[in-house]
């Protein structure tokens, strides 16, 4: 067998000496026991770069039944807001991001259903050839694998003492680490190193597709390698760029009169898009656009697609910079297109929030209720924004960094602000979903502050409706999203 000559020095899944890490026994429940198989694909080395042989084992969880061999699968993780935030506040603050990668993740689980498998083949016990190993910790390819890692494991942690602060987050087997003690982030390495198998990867570059920048005055976060992939997947890879994702006043329906594309291309497309919004808030509002017409989409919907990845072309290398500011304050801004679908006549609401300079939490999301008024629209909008704003002050506060004073959220509709400041207007209100008067509390609690800015410098306004090339281009920059060449020594990427 192939893999012999590896399994010496490496990581066991199953345990042939009978580790703590699983039993040779005789089952005692009707439980089946589940085959397994080496690792098909090779291991890679992030120092070396260089190939070899694993003896790992894959349980084949494939024949798995939910309620029989498992239960909960889900692992919890990061949300790349979060993430966002705590590289926005690590320039503020001027710390250095860090990466480490646990090896073997998920063979540090523990198992708390009753889970067996076969003896390996080639690694039969002789004379207990009719034993099954019951497995204590996890296998990669058991369902539960990834929950098992994760069960009692919080997604973000923080450490206070007198020499400073150390916040972690992870998300499966990625930790990110930074603060502002030089000591406590050496700590926290050498213990994790030291309880489990770990790779130091240094200064954060690369984190779950996300292409990071550290330079002496800004962090930079682009997807220019995944823009790429894309293009070249979809055909467009030589393809003429435009100024813009979408054309002004461009109406999208479900019923155009053009003949039904392919589905399954036009899912992979928008669902790719989707995921280019993670350091691309510039394109948020096409993405979740187009992404209303899954179901049955038509030639117009795939054009109007290809021209958002033809505005991917010529902004390849462009992402979002964070800038040291004044300080850690967060403001928000808030808009709304009243009745821009074509289709329900609904309304979108979009925000978006920052630490002083670069966006770190944005969206683009459909409302749910038809508006009567601009100023409805206006006021749900905000009553989005709002629940968002008291979620990023408590990520904040975990992160040392308490938001004392209300959060500004600006607004550039006064009646909205008047609805929210006033309940005498009861005539105008009473239809509105009970729900969006969460903004009233929050005023009253001094958790928000809802001001009025000029329609003109309302960032939130690229989120909501397709704008004109010198106004989209005038609000992309305001977001923070600008080209790598553009930043102080022309880095290119």
């Amino acid at each position: 067998m192939r893999y012999i000559e590896a399994l010496p020095e490496s990581t066991f899944g199953i345990d042939l000496q009978l580790k703590p890490s699983s039993q040779s026994c005789q089952r005692s429940s009707p439980a089946r026991a589940f085959p397994v198989q080496p690792r098909s694909e090779p291991s890679i080395s992030t120092e070396t770069k260089s190939k070899r042989k694993t003896g790992e084992q894959v349980a084949k969880g494939y024949s798995q039944k939910p309620g029989i061999d498992f239960n909960e699968t889900f692992a919890p993780v990061a949300r790349l807001n979060t993430v966002r935030a705590l590289v926005a506040l690590a320039e503020q603050k001027n710390w250095k991001l860090f990466q480490l990668d646990v090896k073997s993740t998920f063979l540090n689980g523990v198992l708390n259903e009753e889970v067996y498998v076969d003896q390996p083949s080639g690694f039969v016990i002789q004379g207990s050839e009719d034993k099954v190993y019951r497995l204590k910790k996890a296998l990669y390819g058991l369902k539960q694998a990834p929950r098992a890692w994760s069960l009692s494991e919080a997604i973000l942690y923080t450490k206070r003492s007198a020499s400073g602060i150390l916040i972690v987050s992870l998300y499966v087997d990625d930790i990110i680490y930074t603060g502002s003690s030089k000591e406590m982030m050496l700590e926290f390495k050498n213990e994790m190193m030291r309880q489990y198998e770990m790779t130091d990867l240094g200064l954060l570059h690369h984190f779950l597709g996300l292409g990071v920048l550290q330079t002496d005055t800004c962090i930079f976060l682009h997807q220019k390698k995944y823009a790429k992939t894309l293009l070249d997947k979809f055909g467009l890879k030589d393809c003429k760029s435009v100024a813009t994702p979408l054309a002004v006043n461009e109406k999208l329906s479900k019923m155009d009169g053009s003949d039904l594309a392919y589905e399954t291309l036009y899912r992979q497309m928008v669902g790719s898009l989707l995921y280019l919004t993670a350091t691309r808030p510039d394109i948020m509002f096409a993405a979740s656009l187009l992404a209303r017409f899954m179901h049955n989409p038509t030639k117009k919907h795939m054009g109007t697609a290809k021209r958002v990845l033809r505005y991917i072309q010529g902004t390849i290398s462009y992402g979002i910079a964070y800038e040291k500011g004044k300080g850690a304050v967060l403001i928000g801004y808030c808009d709304s297109d009243w009745s821009g679908s074509e289709d329900d006549m609904q309304s979108t609401s979009g925000y978006a929030f920052n630490l002083g300079s670069g966006v770190f939490s944005w969206a683009s999301i459909k409302q749910s209720n038809v508006a009567l008024s601009t100023a409805e629209a206006e006021y749900m909008s905000a009553a989005e924004a709002t629940t968002q704003a008291v979620w990023l002050k408590f990520v904040l506060l975990d992160f040392g960094e308490e938001q004392v004073e209300p959060t500004q959220l600006l607004c550039d509709n006064t009646s909205a602000i008047a609805i929210s400041k006033n309940p005498v207007h009861h005539h105008k209100t009473r239809h509105i979903n009970r729900r969006f008067h969460f903004i009233r509390d929050a005023l009253q609690n001094g958790e928000i502050n809802l001001l009025y800015c000029k329609t003109e410098e309302q960032v939130a306004n690229i989120f909501t409706k397709p704008l004109a090339r010198d106004r989209y281009e005038y609000l992309r920059k305001a977001l923070g999203v600008i080209s790598a060449q553009h930043l102080e020594g022309s880095v290119s990427l």
